[in-house]
């Protein structure tokens, strides 16, 4: 049933009323058909560039024409676009060494790993220890004290110092991200060093495999700007042997202390050449509209794709090449467009139109709804909200997440006003922040073009991003109650005269980064990063009002590639160094805007 209202004031005292009236209209059974078949052994986990992700997506096409849906662009439900869905080694992969004159050469995933982020090319050049690769002012320890690595390789042992001492400075036995393969890189960069060589901490670890790590499942930056491998630990030990040292003496010397023991193998020189090729393919959102009488239109999404065999982001490693189904993440929100499809081409014409659109490409990087923000088939700027489904097939206890009331200045007041049905919980944590809980799904592509949104969310579970996550444990009856909740919603945002105008959110309050605590973010520097990475540098999505960037006169668009004298080739650069500063420290930021270059002294400011 659909409602007309002057106002969304108006709608108060009719909020429990419309469930009462259509206690049911989204059929759980069709629901869960469409989550079974998303999430089936045929589909093989959704990956984004895979021939059942293009399966999925016919599904979902067929789906939307059946429905009587329009072609968004007036002639193909999938939209075509472009992008990177993975990475392998080529056949250019070598890595040699010559130690008092004799050569020796290292053999490929058996002796010596390049890792996928690594620069690509040749190069030869001496070797320098460095530790743990660590530069840290808080915990006044850093490897590179009085070391020139310009040029050269860097040999870094894995992890940090005292990861085994619950009295650690670094914080205890929790790993800070210190201890990150992309620390260690974006530290190595900052210091000139021409690449790493990264091996196991053997002597902290007794008993353990030194094995190297896969190709592809360390996620970081698509070029890193500087060589990146690992090779097996005996092979370093034999380095500084040869350099009359011990590799675990001063593994044990540097946890007893915590001084650096860095120094120059004057004995070694190394030669190699990475060569990995990056596969693009052209992949397809889905879209289908439904007209209204206006102009404007809501849209309400969800990202089809998920990680098929395992790759980086699984969280059951050991089990790559099994099939992760994905049936809650994100089947269950896939299937929740479809179904409101359904009903919605039902009803009577809406006021505003409704775009119906799923994404592939989210898992690799919100690819699919940040193309489709940057190349709509619609006017944006007829974009009243987005609502996005992800992750609802599994809620507890009645309990589910929605963020982001606070994005449009009537989204509180309707929300508020529409009480779910019995035994729904609508749980708004952090709501007055505004800030949506998760920046990590396609909301934020709209976010930041302006587009106030909502974000229905029922939780992680232990079976997020691994092979368990299957159809049987979704709860379509709750799952359908939840749509019956985000159709009325839905109905009163397409129906309702006033129209939300977007509000900026602040950001949610955040930890400082010092000593004790390194997983905090540093100052507040006032930029939403965008994910379309470009070749060089860090682009903005968007600059928040009233932020340091925006003082400084930053805008949306511009590229930041240097950050206080530091090259910034990637968004780990920039997280790295901003980490490394604090409030009230004035840093020189130089951005490309425009073809041109444009400096800025930005004030750091304390997150709030």
């Amino acid at each position: 049933m659909r409602y007309t209202m002057p106002t969304v004031l108006s709608i108060a005292a009719l909020g429990f009323a419309s469930f009462a009236a259509n206690a049911q209209t989204i059929d759980a059974n069709t629901y869960w058909d469409d989550v079974k078949y998303l999430a089936s052994p045929e589909l093989k986990g959704r990956a984004t560039g895979s021939p059942q992700l293009e399966s999925a997506a016919s599904h979902i096409a067929a789906e939307f024409k059946s429905f009587g849906l329009k072609p968004v662009d007036g002639k193909n439900y999938e939209l075509a676009f472009p992008a990177e869905v993975g990475v392998h080694l080529g056949t250019h992969n070598s890595f040699s060494f010559t130690d008092d004159g004799a050569k020796h050469t290292l053999k490929l995933e058996q002796d010596f790993v390049p890792f996928s982020f690594s620069t690509v090319g040749k190069a030869s050049q001496s070797v320098v220890f460095a530790g743990y690769g660590i530069t840290s002012q808080a915990y006044h320890y850093d490897d590179y004290a009085n070391l020139d690595v310009k040029g050269k390789f860097v040999l870094l042992l894995r992890h940090e110092p005292q990861e085994n001492d619950d009295n650690s400075i670094f914080d205890g036995k929790k790993l800070t991200s210190f201890a990150t393969f992309t620390d260690k890189m974006t530290n190595a960069k900052a210091h000139g060093a021409r690449g790493v060589i990264i091996v196991n901490d053997v002597a902290t670890h007794p008993g353990k495999e030194d094995k190297l790590e896969e190709f592809g499942d360390s996620g970081g930056p698509r070029d890193a700007g500087i060589f990146f491998v690992q090779i097996k630990e005996a092979e370093a030990e034999q380095w500084l042997k040869a350099e009359g040292r011990d590799l675990h003496q001063i593994t044990a010397d540097i946890d007893k202390d915590l001084k650096p023991r860095s120094f120059e193998l004057v004995k070694l020189k190394v030669e190699m050449e990475v060569e990995t090729v990056h596969e693009k393919k052209t992949v397809h959102n889905v879209a289908g509209f439904l007209p209204g009488i206006s102009n404007e239109y809501i849209i309400i999404g969800a990202h089809y794709d998920h990680l098929g065999l395992g790759d980086e982001h699984s969280l059951a490693p050991n089990q790559k090449g099994s099939i992760h189904p994905g049936a809650d993440d994100n089947a269950s929100g896939t299937a929740g467009v479809i179904e409101l499809a359904r009903w919605f081409s039902k009803q009577p014409k809406p006021n505003r139109g409704i775009l119906f659109l799923t994404f592939a490409g989210e898992e690799l990087g919100l690819l699919g709804s940040s193309w489709y923000v940057n190349h709509p088939s619609l006017p944006l700027g007829g974009a009243v909200a987005m609502i996005n489904l992800d992750m609802i097939g599994r809620i507890r206890e009645g309990r589910v997440f929605l963020s982001g009331v606070r994005t449009g200045t009537t989204l509180d007041a309707l929300v508020s006003n529409l009480k779910p049905p019995s035994p729904l919980v609508i749980d708004q944590t952090g709501k007055n922040s505004g800030t949506n809980m998760s920046d990590a799904s396609d909301h934020a592509s709209f976010n930041a073009k302006g587009i106030p949104t909502l974000f229905f969310f029922s939780g992680l579970h232990a079976d997020y991003h691994k092979p368990s996550d299957t159809a049987d444990k979704i709860d379509a009856p709750e799952a359908a109650k939840l749509l019956d909740y985000v159709a009325e919603l839905a109905t009163r945002l397409a129906d309702d005269p006033d129209r939300p105008k977007y509000v900026k959110a602040a950001p949610e309050r955040q930890p400082v980064a010092g000593a004790g605590d390194r997983s905090g973010y540093g100052p507040d520097f006032g930029s939403i990063p965008d994910f379309d990475e470009p070749p060089h540098g860090v682009r903005f999505a968007d600059i928040r009002d009233g932020s340091p960037a925006a003082k400084a006169g930053l805008k949306p668009g511009d590229i930041m590639i240097e950050f206080d004298g530091k090259d910034i080739g990637n968004l780990y650069d920039f997280t790295y160094v901003l980490r490394e500063h604090n409030p009230g420290d004035v840093v020189l930021v130089r951005v490309l805007r425009m073809g041109q270059t444009i400096e800025a002294k930005v004030l750091l400011a304390a997150r709030r």
